[in-house]
């Protein structure tokens, strides 16, 4: 038996749940969903959960669709999207110099290390963390080209 308190950390469509529903009958075993009430044990249980996470799939895809709509006004605003920096303004600086210059990514992290800037978490330097402050600086250009 799989119990689950909420239907949608049972399957993210319709589709996945008719699937799940499908193999839960050939191999014999129940699914219940507590939140919706629903025990595929019976035909309307099976039929009220295919409804549920019809109506679970349309809300999951309303909210989608919102937050989407409301990131691309933000963003249309000049609004900074993504994480916040932490990292100080002249070690970002000179990531961007260094990367102009030509230089690699892990040559770059090799020069951090090797001057002993801290990461804004503390750790070391990977290369993917010197890509994602490069990534960081496109978003700030990004925002400002919208401002200006």
């Amino acid at each position: 038996m799989l119990i689950a308190s909420k239907l949608d950390r049972v399957a993210r469509s319709s589709l996945d749940f008719a699937s799940l529903m499908d193999r839960a009958k050939r191999r014999g075993w129940r699914i219940v969903v507590l939140d919706a009430d629903v025990d595929t044990t019976c035909p309307s249980g099976e039929l009220m959960a295919t409804v549920v996470a019809a109506f679970a799939q349309y809300e999951r895809r309303l909210i989608a669709a919102r937050t989407s709509d409301a990131m691309q006004a933000m963003k249309s605003r000049g609004v900074r999207l993504g994480r916040p920096v932490d990292l100080p303004d002249d070690v970002r600086n000179r990531i961007a110099a260094e990367r102009a210059a030509g230089k690699s990514l892990r040559a770059i992290v090799a020069e951090l290390d090797a001057d002993n800037v801290p990461t804004a978490r503390g750790t070391r330097w990977y290369a993917s963390t010197v890509r994602a402050v490069l990534a960081s600086l496109d978003l700030d250009a990004e925002a400002l080209a919208v401002t200006a």
